[in-house]
């Protein structure tokens, strides 16, 4: 039972009219930091003009975090605005489905994401990485923006290995719809009144060719897949499933659920991985001792060897160095969330039917967790420092019953194809800091260009 007696939360001072919606809007990431600073650990935050304004608490320290995401989690749904507008954007695939919808996709998509499974993507995300770093001795490159051929590699490595087809020629859109569909889901999740989405405005019509766009881009793997006849080289894939789901007798998925599975899987499945491993280069451009160190475990281990899925525990630094990033960059920065009933979280009140964010951008930065938590540093992460500090002072793949069920898919493709990115070359930082926001994900506001050396 909920527990509903708590001390009343502070709250983030803000313009007389528009509380803190325009902040918000600017930059949710910085006023999530500023709140915390400021108030403590949970904070609320009011956003729009007075009679129509709606009330955000935002939850930053561990155990808030751990109540929210897992503790408490059948009490926190994601019914908030925020999740409306990516439903009607990607539609109810597992991101966003609830109860027995997302009871039904996590069982039919899981046996892809077992152990086993999982290790043996490991070749097919080597081609890919090998693929990407000969097209960069194609092209004579010297300087790349690294967060943009992260994507590239991710995209193709997911639609490999998850859809059984190449989309090489998707990617532009993918790469391009993305980012215009998180600013326009921003948009719309902090508007206190949202003009309906079938009315002829600049920013639906953009919107509305955008999803045109995607749309085409899923109906066209899913006709390649189908006409292929064929599962991906990995074995049965993604596609394969939900096909098979599609004409099962309880009638899981038609054509536009189909639809909607493979779009959500094309956001979450490159995200995190495209996140983590272009921040990671980026940081290691800028870090030189700890690429030095990055260099030696990788020449030590696999002499100029192609790895494999045995040589993630052979690598502990490299993976010490993603999780850093991921710590600094996570690729959910922000997680929402809807109490069901009043509860006290962190030993603040919540009321029932109150918005909370759960902010790991906000946690992974907090000074009781994380000495100097801008100092990019990845000896946190040896299993000493792990051990030491609270379960949820770290979750870039979120936590409890809804957690990633990616994330172990996304550690492999990282430290594998960082690990042979290294193997061929070192790192050169041309921009020092790249500026972020954040709406659905993490993204860049600006480039990451390295300047690539040989070996």
């Amino acid at each position: 039972m909920a527990i509903t007696t708590g001390t009343e939360a502070p709250e983030l001072e803000g313009n007389p009219l528009l509380g803190s919606m325009l902040d918000l809007k600017r930059d949710s990431l910085g006023t999530f930091l500023r709140a915390r600073r400021e108030h403590g650990n949970v904070v609320k935050i009011a956003a729009g003009p007075p009679g129509i304004r709606a009330t955000i608490y935002g939850v930053f320290s561990a155990e808030g975090a751990q109540q929210v995401l897992a503790g408490e989690s059948a009490n926190f749904r994601k019914d908030n605005a925020f999740y409306q507008e990516i439903r009607e954007s990607f539609g109810n695939g597992l991101l966003t489905s609830q109860d027995e919808d997302y009871l039904r996709q996590r069982r039919l998509v899981q046996p892809l994401f077992t152990k086993r499974r999982v290790d043996g993507y490991a070749a097919a995300v080597a081609a890919e990485i090998t693929t990407l770093i000969g097209e960069w001795q194609d092209d004579e490159a010297d300087t790349v923006d690294v967060l943009h051929e992260m994507t590239r590699f991710a995209l193709r490595a997911v639609a490999r290995i998850l859809f059984g087809t190449d989309v090489d020629a998707a990617v532009e859109i993918v790469e391009r719809s993305f980012p215009e569909l998180n600013a326009y889901v921003l948009s719309r999740g902090y508007a206190p009144l949202k003009v309906p989405r079938d009315w002829p405005t600049p920013g639906n019509r953009k919107a509305a060719a955008v999803h045109r766009a995607l749309y085409e881009v899923c109906d066209r793997i899913i006709a390649e897949r189908r006409a292929s006849g064929r599962a991906s080289a990995e074995g049965d894939d993604l596609l394969t499933l939900l096909v098979e789901a599609e004409s099962a007798e309880d009638g899981s998925f038609d054509a536009t659920e189909l639809r909607e599975q493979v779009l959500i899987f094309l956001l979450a499945g490159h995200e995190t991985t495209a996140t983590s491993l272009g921040f990671a280069l980026h940081l290691l451009a800028k870090h030189p001792e700890v690429l030095k160190r990055a260099h030696e475990e990788v020449d030590r281990v696999l002499g100029g060897r192609t790895p494999v899925a045995a040589d993630l525990d052979a690598l502990p630094y490299v993976t010490r160095v993603l999780k850093e990033t991921m710590r600094l960059y996570p690729a959910a920065p922000a997680i929402g969330r809807r109490a069901v009933a009043a509860t006290v979280v962190d030993g603040v009140a919540v009321p029932a039917g109150a918005d909370v964010v759960v902010a790991s951008w906000v946690t992974h930065r907090h000074p009781a967790y994380w000495e100097d938590p801008e100092r990019f540093d990845p000896d946190r992460f040896t299993p000493e420092a792990e051990a030491a500090r609270p379960r949820y002072a770290w979750y870039p793949f979120g936590g409890g019953p809804r957690a990633c069920i990616g994330q172990h898919f996304s550690m492999l493709e990282s430290v594998i194809a960082l690990a042979m990115i290294l193997q061929k070359h070192g790192l050169e930082a041309v921009d020092t800091e790249v500026p972020v926001g954040s709406a659905i994900t993490l993204y860049a506001t600006g480039p990451a260009r390295c300047r690539l050396l040989p070996r």
